[in-house]
């Protein structure tokens, strides 16, 4: 399947179930909004999940464009990416776990012919405060699909605080042969989609409180289903990454997680500033130029003379579409070019710097703190570019 057959197949699954199109936000939350990006399709429906009335109704489905900061390190591994799009669904008090389950499971197997031998869940088994969850278990063994009891792998909040509750993730084997072990024994399995029972809120003190109505929240991302349905090795190998793969292995040779890592960068950048982003020095402007940044550092380790310039227009153009929006190309590798000249200038700038804290030793914590805060050299710079490890 195709990005767009797979968005097709979902939406239309749950259109036929009474969901209704929930708008896409944009990767920047609204004026208020303590986090910085857009993280996942639930974000924008947090009013509503605590309570509020939507407009659409309490069925609700669609697709979000995301970003995580946190799944940064992990990038360049088979299945993370910094900016993805995230199928979600939602019931708003309506229907609850057994249904939300039973009909991932006809969409899995009916809908995009997953082989149900390949399928295995995880619930939670409960803590001090919360039982197991005994009718997610139940269903998953009425539907013949093996279950994995978890803790806090199988338990999803949003944050130290505000609105939680345990969820159960559903794997694809992707390993060669059939399937054996557990999600939690063998890393062949792939999760692919999370049904979360959103039925608490937390408090500052640990405390949980029962939600005024008990919700069902979803999130399955696009470029892992695509992976687990063509069968690929990883995500850069679906239609979304492939183009920036390409072009970047012709230009330039990279080892392979290097080459993720930079395609994943600069096609996260291209996203961002896609939404009005700019590089700066703070906030969402920070991590749209540590992307950049990160993407050149690994660029140049081999070869300075490497530029963002070299990439075809028509890159950019793509990943635009993919993630519905809007553009202009010729200003957007403007402002990539631009943030590469000052970075190319703070590196010729960084590296006489280091060098002579380098003549008195090994760089220590307070170094680099001092590199950071006086200089703007981030520790991976130093490092990566500037022979500041040892």
């Amino acid at each position: 399947m195709t990005p767009e057959q797979i968005l097709h197949t979902f939406l239309d699954h749950h259109h036929r179930r009474g969901h209704r199109d929930a708008p896409e936000s944009t990767l920047v939350p609204p004026p208020g909004d303590p986090v910085l990006f857009t993280t996942s399709g639930m974000h924008p429906l947090t009013p509503y999940l605590e309570g509020r009335p939507h407009p659409g109704g309490r069925r609700l489905v669609n697709v979000q464009r995301c970003l995580r900061t946190t799944d940064l390190d992990e990038v360049g591994d088979r299945t993370h990416l910094t900016v993805f799009d995230m199928l979600g669904s939602w019931s708003l008090g309506d229907y609850g776990i057994a249904e939300s389950l039973r009909w991932g499971h006809e969409l899995l197997v009916d809908g995009f012919g997953l082989d149900p031998g390949r399928l295995h869940a995880t619930v939670f088994g409960g803590d001090d405060q919360v039982g197991p969850d005994e009718t997610a278990w139940r269903t998953w063994t009425e539907l013949g699909v093996p279950v994995e009891e978890t803790g806090d792998d199988n338990w999803w909040s949003n944050g130290p605080t505000g609105p939680c509750g345990p969820d159960s993730e559903i794997f694809v084997w992707t390993g060669d042969g059939p399937p054996t072990g557990t999600p939690g024994t063998d890393d062949r399995w792939t999760e692919v989609w999370n049904h979360v029972q959103m039925r608490h809120h937390r408090h500052p003190d640990g405390r949980l409180t029962t939600l005024p109505q008990p919700n069902i929240d979803t999130g399955m991302g696009l470029e892992r289903l695509e992976m687990v349905l063509r069968g690929d090795r990883s995500v850069y190998e679906g239609a979304g990454l492939r183009p920036w793969v390409d072009a970047v292995g012709d230009r330039w040779p990279l080892d392979e997680v290097s080459l993720r890592v930079v395609c994943d960068h600069l096609r996260s950048a291209v996203v961002v500033l896609g939404d009005g982003v700019r590089p700066s020095a703070t906030g969402r402007g920070y991590v749209l130029r540590r992307l950049v940044r990160r993407a050149l550092t690994v660029l140049w380790r081999d070869d300075p003379s490497r530029t963002l310039t070299d990439l075809p227009p028509g890159l950019s153009g793509d990943t635009l579409r993919r993630f519905r929006q809007r553009g202009d190309i010729a200003a957007l590798r403007d402002v990539l070019a631009d943030e590469e000249r000052r970075f190319r200038g703070l590196v010729g700038r960084g590296r006489p710097i280091v060098a002579r804290l380098r003549s008195r030793g090994p760089l220590g914590d307070a170094d680099y703190r001092w590199l950071h805060d006086t200089h703007g050299l981030p520790r991976d710079l130093v490092d990566g570019l500037l022979g500041g490890a040892g």
